[in-house]
């Protein structure tokens, strides 16, 4: 138990010292180093017990490997928003929105459409890096609390992501649960918390907007007639967000689909955007293809530059690129090199047994399970971690207290799920964060879905409201425990 809890302990002092030391610029490196430093501790400690340098070698390369997915969307989001930016999307997004929502409503427009666009597409990451994006614009052109439009965008979207059977978090968690629980269950009975917490986070919303005080830099009729001055503003440059919106009824790669969609953008801008383009690039020794192909290019690559001459126009559309998500994406592989190596040596595994021998009641035990996601959010840095390992520590205690599958699954999604997103080096929050450009602890106090989400399932616990029993053991709790015991390892995981 000492060795599994020193690595936590430098952890919090190294993540604690750099926090105090940075402030908001930790990010940017700090944290980073931090998270390297802890892993290289926590391997010094896999060594004392009898690791050899190779398995934990393996294992932390093994931890980087999970992520590879999500690295890869995380340089398509950078790449779309270059080019999105770049083919007047985003602008005419931003342009369209701040006609048609008032300041009041605002907030809560924000967060019913992006859990609409997350039910329909199945990931909080696609959300946000699209309609995300424009919402943190919009507010920026309104005057608006960037912050609070982040966190109605978060809410939203994770209450999408949750609810929908297209999400891959909603799919894995009940086959780590088993019990012979469908997904079509999970859904239907996280219902019952994800419900209430987005309502009860709606109506704040609403009460935000309507105390809200516009203190925008110019007026909005300003703001659209300087992005009517910098871009095209028309139907034909939503063109690439429609793309998007095939793609995932197609059911693509999100990759595939983001940076298809992002290149697809980058080749309309020049025919629509052509005055854009050309300020961008400012390279009169190129014709029109030479100019179109390096405005692509270096979209995509860098962000695009915009060049209208309103200050918080160009401030606003200026960014993007895959180099802009670079630092978060340093960030996610110290954050899982840390986790894989905690998790290979045995340490997560270790920490979670007390907790699991010593609940008792059915309360404290949804509690257990609680806190275990919040709490392995923050030390793994992976919300994946969050899930398989409570849903596998966990099954057995519930199995033999005759507790339904989907009492667990339900624990398992309010607090792996959906906390992820409120910590700085966890892969979720540092994607959010990178691709939203506010920092998390600037939207954390407005994420009032996540933030609810596993406090009313807490309070469901020791209430015993819908809490199902099961009229008889899980079937395959014991292969299942058993198989875990064996092999150490959580299943193959997708990324977001």
């Amino acid at each position: 138990m000492l060795d599994a809890l020193l690595p936590i302990l430098v952890l919090i002092v190294l993540l604690a010292l750099t926090i105090v030391q940075f402030g908001i610029d930790a990010t940017n490196g700090p944290l980073q180093v931090a998270l390297l430093l802890s892993a290289a501790f926590a391997s010094l400690m896999a060594f004392k017990n009898g690791h050899t340098v190779a398995s934990v070698a393996d294992a932390a390369v093994g931890g980087v490997t999970s992520a590879i997915g999500a690295i890869f969307i995380l340089l398509a989001v950078g790449a779309l928003i270059g080019t999105w930016n770049m083919a007047g999307t985003i602008p005419t997004i931003v342009d369209y929105g701040i006609r048609l929502v008032s300041p009041t409503w605002f907030y809560l427009t924000a967060a019913v459409v992006c859990a609409l666009v997350g039910l329909v597409t199945g990931s909080s990451w696609t959300t946000a890096g699209t309609l995300g994006v424009a919402f943190v614009g919009m507010a920026n052109v309104m005057g608006l609390d960037e912050a609070v439009a982040a966190g109605a965008v978060i809410c939203g979207a994770y209450f999408g992501d949750k609810m929908t059977p297209l999400s891959e978090t909603t799919i894995l968690v009940p086959k780590l649960v088993g019990g012979g629980l469908s997904v079509g269950e999970h859904v239907r009975n996280m219902f019952w918390t994800a419900g209430p917490a987005l309502g009860i986070s709606l109506v704040i919303f609403v009460v935000i907007g309507l105390n809200a005080d516009p203190e925008a830099e110019i007026s909005t009729d300003a703001a659209r007639a300087a992005l009517a001055s910098a871009f095209d503003i028309g139907f034909v440059s939503l063109l690439p967000l429609l793309l998007l919106v095939v793609f995932a009824v197609l059911k693509l790669p999100p990759f595939l689909s983001i940076l298809g969609s992002a290149l697809f953008a980058g080749i309309l801008a020049p025919f629509t955007q052509w005055e854009a383009v050309k300020a961008f690039v400012d390279d009169p020794s190129l014709g029109p293809l030479g100019t179109a192909i390096e405005a692509v290019f270096a979209a995509m690559a860098t962000g695009f530059v915009s060049n209208s001459g309103v200050e918080p126009i160009d401030a606003l559309f200026t960014r993007g690129g895959m180099a802009s998500l670079l630092t978060t994406i340093w960030l996610v592989l110290g954050a899982l090199s840390f986790a894989a190596v905690m998790e290979h040596a045995g340490f997560l595994q270790r920490l979670l047994l007390p907790i699991v021998s010593r609940t008792r009641r059915r309360g404290s035990l949804i509690a257990a399970v609680n806190s275990s996601g919040v709490g392995l959010n923050v030390i793994a840095g992976d919300q994946y971690v969050a899930a398989v390992l409570p849903a596998r520590m966990f099954r057995r205690e519930f199995s033999e207290r005759g507790l339904a599958p989907q009492v667990l699954s339900r624990a398992v999604e309010d607090s792996g799920t959906v906390t992820s997103v409120l910590v700085p080096w966890n892969t979720c929050g540092a994607y959010i964060s990178g691709v939203l450009g506010v920092s998390t602890a600037a939207y954390f106090p407005f994420c009032f879905f996540n933030l609810l989400s596993p406090l009313l399932d807490v309070l469901y616990g020791f209430l015993g409201f819908k809490v199902a029993s099961a009229s008889e053991p899980w079937a395959d709790v014991e292969s299942a425990v058993a198989a875990t015991t064996e092999t150490g390892d959580p299943p193959e995981r997708s990324s977001r």
